[in-house]
């Protein structure tokens, strides 16, 4: 953006805020624009190479994600005595805090 704009002693400063915002958005959307032409003139294979890698990435924090809920899960349950207090009968599909009814 033009430095005489930023300079001018009529903005306030609120108005000055904006603008130098608006002058990082158009640095950013012009980032943007140059890494999307570099990524369109790469072929077709090399995206999707660069695309499964992801997938397979994505998958495994997923899947360790998963693990880390089933243990914090079992965990709940060995220490409240099994199950009983800590939720509900097992393969119902109802949770129940302790203290509350189970089935709702």
């Amino acid at each position: 953006m033009d430095k005489n704009i930023l300079s001018q002693p009529e903005l306030s400063p609120l108005e000055h805020q904006v603008l130098e915002e608006y002058e990082r958005l158009a640095g950013n959307m012009n980032k943007l624009a140059g890494r999307l032409d570099e990524m369109a003139a790469r072929s077709s294979l090399e995206v999707g190479d660069g695309l499964r890698g992801l997938e397979r990435k994505t998958s495994l924090a997923f899947t360790l994600l998963k693990t880390s809920v089933y243990s914090i899960v079992l965990q709940q349950e060995y220490e409240g005595g099994g199950g009983g207090e800590a939720g509900g009968s097992e393969g119902d599909g109802t949770w129940a805090r302790d203290g509350e009814e189970e089935g709702r």
